[in-house]
């Protein structure tokens, strides 16, 4: 029998949210007809606690609320309601620093049928915490590596959903070729990292690629740009090959667990000098300070 894991700071299971309960990780069911579970028909958002306090709720809520109205799922953000359970999972599992994860998911209409369910049928809302140690993680340090595979995932990638199945493919085949993470490639050009957007440098320039129909919106992506402009750093929006990034003098990655994360090595081709570069270690000090200063 395996040890009940540890979260907080207190020996015991989670306490998680379900559809206006706060229940022992152990009671908390879901039924097997929910849509979530037979056609991943769910969205989902991770924002990030340090200190105790939320990062970036606001763009996070907004993001929800465009998955669910891109998807024609009949939900309404209420932002209070939603910042009170976010809290409350804090305080109840004594979050000190990590994550909480939410999924929306269409509901469980009774039975399954590709058709949607009526517009009123009661969605699934689900939300729990994850101990993590996110400011002291050992690949600040020493730096991602990463290799490439072919991005064979849907064509609506700005929609958040559960839909991870070839992301998780794409990180077992990484742990296969005993790295840290996947970029994705269509076209010959990189549209992002596993679970991450992805980012090269060239002569000072730092380059991502455009928002579009084939990456997340990522919000730690919009702080981390905005920081960047305003800190004289030039920045271009724009497709770049994987070439270009094997020749790019750095490359980093940003998402609400990473923050800002360095690459040092693509495809065993190791950028500059293989230790972490100065533009990433720079956005992710700025990102971590502005961030913890409007954290609620």
């Amino acid at each position: 029998m395996r040890p009940r894991p540890h979260y907080g700071d207190r020996d015991m299971g989670r306490i998680v949210y379900l559809n206006g309960d706060y229940l022992p990780e152990e009671e908390a069911k879901v039924s097997v007809f929910d849509r979530g579970f037979l056609f991943a028909d769910a969205v989902y958002e991770v924002t990030s606690v340090l200190d105790g306090k939320i990062i970036a709720f606001d763009g996070h809520v907004k993001r929800l609320q465009r998955s669910c109205d891109e998807l024609g799922i009949d939900y309404q953000v209420n932002e209070d309601e939603l910042m009170e359970v976010h809290r409350q999972l804090v305080a109840k599992n004594d979050l000190k620093e990590g994550m909480i994860y939410l999924q929306l998911t269409r509901g469980n209409p009774g039975d399954r049928d590709f058709v949607y369910p009526p517009a009123d049928t009661p969605v699934t809302l689900v939300l729990f915490t994850q101990t993590a140690n996110l400011l002291d993680n050992p690949k600040i340090k020493t730096g991602m590596k990463v290799i490439s595979v072919e991005d064979q995932r849907w064509s609506r990638r700005d929609i958040k959903t559960v839909q991870l199945l070839y992301p998780s493919m794409a990180k077992m085949a990484a742990k296969a070729a005993g790295v840290d993470d996947a970029w994705m490639i269509e076209d010959g050009h990189v549209t992002e990292g596993s679970s991450n957007n992805a980012y090269i440098v060239k002569d000072g320039k730092i380059i991502t690629r455009h928002l579009g129909n084939e990456i997340l919106h990522g919000i730690t992506r919009a702080a981390v740009l905005a920081y960047a402009k305003s800190a004289q750093m030039e920045v271009e929006e724009r497709a770049f090959t994987i070439e270009e990034a094997k020749a790019a003098d750095e490359a980093f990655i940003t998402s609400a667990s990473t923050f800002v994360m360095p690459v040092v090595e693509i495809d065993g081709v190791t950028l500059g000098d293989g230790t972490p570069g100065e533009s990433a270690l720079r956005l992710r000090e700025l990102y971590l300070e502005e961030s913890r200063k409007q954290a609620v």
